[in-house]
Parts: structure tokens; C-alpha cells; sequence
């Protein structure tokens, strides 16, 4: 906030123009922020339910409302491959896409981590095939959780606008240089429509600047450029170094948020902890279910229940500590995966903080959750049942099947 003043202010301390409220999609809310952003670089190609934001895009730069290049290409795995092209040339690039599209990605995200390209990517998140669904859940960007890019996922379609208006400052930071992706739900966000606030565009432009490339491969001032390759003998470094800029984005992405705050007033950090102060029993999510499970914890604090919730934003970098010091102090824990691994023990989000609660000592009696798989409703009656099954557990020092599904339409596999 400004000086003396209940307004909020650009990082020179002047005041700006007030958040404009609107009615709008998470898809139409990103491509705002990308019109802000006014990228150099933003090759396409289509696929549902991510379609409507290089759509809306193509719109602002036929009306003249960004200078951006928007090639239109053959395939997903030739718009990565533009967008690579475009970030190594020293070009702020992005794209957008789902599912099978991410898929078709899979052989590029890997390239554009280890050539340490910041490359944005608007994903939307959809069911992988097969079957075909194409609904949301998160099998295609919790596939690709490994790739080395960054992973910031949305709970609503403000957090998918605010995201992408954060995206570039994180992935171009000196001490980071690692692509993004920046994540919301399939039709349930990026359909849906969302009272928000966009900030005005000044604002957003002082915000994210311009890139500033100091070293990039197809330099023009260089006599030569080698593309990255390493025989056995430099191979693990890199990846150590990858390894170290992921641990080094956990500290920028709360440094950016800060920065964020101080022009928005909308505060953000690696995970959200949902009336967690006093909480026994307690929830770990991701995405758009977390705003129903906020309305069950509601329902059932007024009750008396204390019951919380933990949202994580950031997966890549992992939260891990953070998670499991936060649940320390609870009984019972159900962690909500919206993706089935095949390991036969659960899914990512389960195994990564099971594995970070085991680290930091944190006993809590812990089940994962498979819910919302292809697109299957997930109520606040559902989320109310997770916390009585919590509250059971807790009671009789049993946790039962630890792997389980939530949903399914035969009752007894439930």
C-alpha cells in the first residue's frame, strides 16, 4: 500500500488505478494476463479445454492489442518446439495446451528444462486417454511432474490469472531460468465463469518488464552456438544444476508473490493453510476442489469440528517440509489425489508428502484419496464424509486401507 494510503501502489511507491471487477473464464482470465504480459512469442495449436486461450489471443493480436508473433503450427509438440526456438533466441515465448496434447509434448518439456528455457505453458488440466475423457482431472500434468519445469496450479480462476501474471518473473529470475507451467482445472475453471479483479494493464506491464536475456543460445553477438549435449562425464552435473535452480525457485516464487501482493493485496505462498491454526483433522489438495472443501470445513466448524485444509500451489518446486510441519499437530490426514500413479499405493501428491511427513517426523494417522478422476463430481457432502472418516480413524487408531477411492458408483469399493 502507498504511504499513509488504503490503496495500492506500483513498485515506485505511485499510486495506481483500482482492480477492475469482471465476470469471466479462467481460460479468458489467462489470455488477459498474457494481453498484459504482450509475450514476443506464442505459437498454438488446439485442444480442449485449453482452445479458448490462444483463441482469445488470436483475437487481441488481430485487433491490435498486442505485437506478439502467433504462429500457428502442425502439432503441440511443434508449438513447444517454437517456443523453445523463441526463448532461445533471447524471445519471451509461451503456449498452451492439455492432456493428450501435453503428451504429444513429453520429448520438448524435457529439452526446455535442461537448456534452462523459460518458457511459460498455460495448462489446463484434462484427463489422459484412454479412455477418452475429456474432463478434468490431473494425470497429464502430474505426468509430466518430473520433466523439470515449474508447476503452479490454481484453485479458481482469479489464483489461474494471478499465476500467469507471476509466471514470467519466476521462470526468468537469474537464479531459476527453468520453464512453467501454470495449471488450472478443465471446464471447472476454465469454463466456468468467476467474479475476479484483473489489474489494469500498466500495471501489469511495470510489473512483469521485458526480458532482459544476459547469456541465451542463439546469441547473435556469439560466433557460434553449440545446442546442450553431455556424454556421462558432465551429464549428472546438469542435472544437479537443474536440481539446484528448482531449489532456488522456492524462495523466488514467495519473493515474487510478496512483490505481487504490494500491487494486488492478493496474498499467495507455496501452499494455502485453510483454518489450520487448531485443526486435528486436515486435508492436502490441489486445484478447484479445495473452494468446495473450504465450504465443508465451514459446515463443519460451525459444528465444532475442527477440521483444516492444506491447498498446495506449488508442486514443483515440492512444499514438502512445509506441508508435513503444518500437519504436525493433527490426528488424522487424508491427502487428495486427482490422478491414479498405477503404483498400487496411492498417487503423486500422496507419495510426495507421505514422504515428506516421514521426513520431518510427522505422525499423523494418513490415508490418500483417489477422487474427481475424469471429471467426477466432488461435493461438499463428499468432502464432510473424508473428515468423519478422518474423526473414525483418529478415534480407533486404524487407518484401513491407506490406497482408496472415493465416488466410485459401486458402493462397496468406496
Amino acid at each position: 500500500m502507498c504511504k499513509g494510503m488504503s490503496v495500492p501502489c506500483n513498485q515506485n511507491g505511485g499510486e495506481i488505478d483500482m482492480p477492475k471487477r469482471v465476470l469471466m473464464s479462467g481460460n479468458e482470465a489467462v489470455a488477459t494476463a498474457l494481453r498484459q504480459i504482450n509475450p514476443d512469442v506464442f505459437p498454438a495449436f488446439p485442444i480442449t479445454p485449453s482452445t479458448e486461450i490462444p483463441q482469445y489471443f488470436s483475437n487481441y493480436v488481430s485487433n491490435g492489442l498486442v505485437d506478439t508473433e502467433f504462429i500457428t503450427v502442425e502439432s503441440e509438440h511443434s508449438s513447444m518446439s517454437a517456443a523453445m526456438g523463441a526463448s532461445a533466441a533471447g524471445a519471451r515465448a509461451l503456449t498452451a495446451t492439455s492432456s493428450a496434447g501435453l503428451a504429444f509434448m513429453w520429448e520438448v518439456l524435457g529439452v526446455a528444462a535442461s537448456s534452462r528455457l523459460p518458457v511459460a505453458l498455460a495448462a489446463v488440466c484434462r484427463a489422459l486417454t484412454g479412455p477418452l475423457n475429456i474432463n478434468c482431472d490431473h494425470s497429464d500434468t502430474m505426468g509430466a511432474r518430473d520433466s523439470g519445469w515449474i508447476q503452479l496450479y490454481a484453485e479458481d480462476n482469479q489464483e489461474a490469472y494471478d499465476n500467469m501474471v507471476m509466471a514470467f518473473n519466476i521462470a526468468e529470475h537469474k537464479d531459476v531460468m527453468l520453464p512453467i507451467m501454470i495449471c488450472q482445472d478443465g471446464f471447472i475453471t476454465s469454463h466456468a465463469m468467476m467474479n475476479m479483479e484483473l489489474l489494469d494493464d500498466e500495471t501489469v506491464k511495470a510489473f512483469v518488464g521485458e526480458r532482459e536475456p544476459s547469456e541465451y543460445l542463439l546469441n547473435p553477438d556469439e560466433t557460434f552456438a553449440v545446442g546442450p549435449y553431455a556424454v556421462s562425464d558432465y551429464y549428472m552435473e546438469s542435472r544437479k544444476a537443474q536440481a539446484h535452480a528448482m531449489e532456488n525457485a522456492k524462495q523466488v516464487i514467495l519473493d515474487v508473490a510478496r512483490d505481487f501482493e504490494k500491487i494486488s493485496g492478493r496474498k499467495y505462498g507455496l501452499i494455502e493453510e485453510y483454518r489450520m491454526d487448531d485443526a486435528e483433522y486436515a486435508v492436502v489438495i490441489i486445484g478447484s476442489a479445495a473452494g468446495t472443501t473450504k465450504d465443508a470445513i465451514d459446515k463443519m466448524r460451525a459444528d465444532g469440528d475442527k477440521v483444516g485444509l492444506i491447498k498446495v500451489r506449488s508442486f514443483r518446486p515440492f512444499p514438502g517440509k512445509e506441508i508435513a510441519q503444518s500437519l504436525k499437530k493433527c490426528k488424522a490426514v487424508a491427502i487428495m489425489d486427482r490422478s491414479e500413479a498405477f503404483s498400487t499405493n496411492g498417487g503423486p501428491l500422496g507419495a510426495e508428502t507421505m514422504q515428506a511427513m516421514y521426513t520431518e517426523k510427522c505422525s499423523a494417522l494418513t490415508i490418500d484419496i483417489m477422487y474427481g478422476i475424469g471429471g467426477r463430481d466432488v461435493r461438499v457432502e463428499d468432502m464432510i464424509n473424508v473428515y468423519e472418516t478422518l474423526k473414525n480413524i483418529a478415534e480407533t487408531g486404524e487407518t484401513g486401507p491407506t490406497y482408496r477411492y472415493m465416488g466410485l458408483r459401486d458402493k462397496e469399493e468406496n
